[in-house]
């Protein structure tokens, strides 16, 4: 009998937890887009100042924009997995 009522409360939190689960996607991928316009932002700035430099800050940028883009797809991957489990 206890074992039925667990399965139950389990039961309920399931869909709270696949909420959840999305909602950390979109946090995700809402900083990834927060972070690489900073980044731009930052890289057109530098390149305004020192046009000479331009070709270093373009490779940083892309460079760094790949990095955050990786890390935010791995957290929506985690949330997408914890989503369908």
């Amino acid at each position: 009998m206890t074992g039925l009522t667990l399965l139950q409360a389990v039961a309920d939190y399931t869909a709270i937890g696949k909420m959840g689960a999305a909602i950390g996607a979109g946090i995700a991928a809402v900083g990834a887009g927060i972070g690489i316009g900073n980044i731009g932002k930052g890289a057109l700035e530098s390149i305004a100042r020192q046009p000479e430099v331009s070709g270093d800050i373009r490779v940083n940028m892309i460079l760094t924009a790949a990095f955050i883009e990786g890390v935010a797809l791995f957290a929506i991957v985690v949330c997408l997995l914890i989503a369908t489990a």
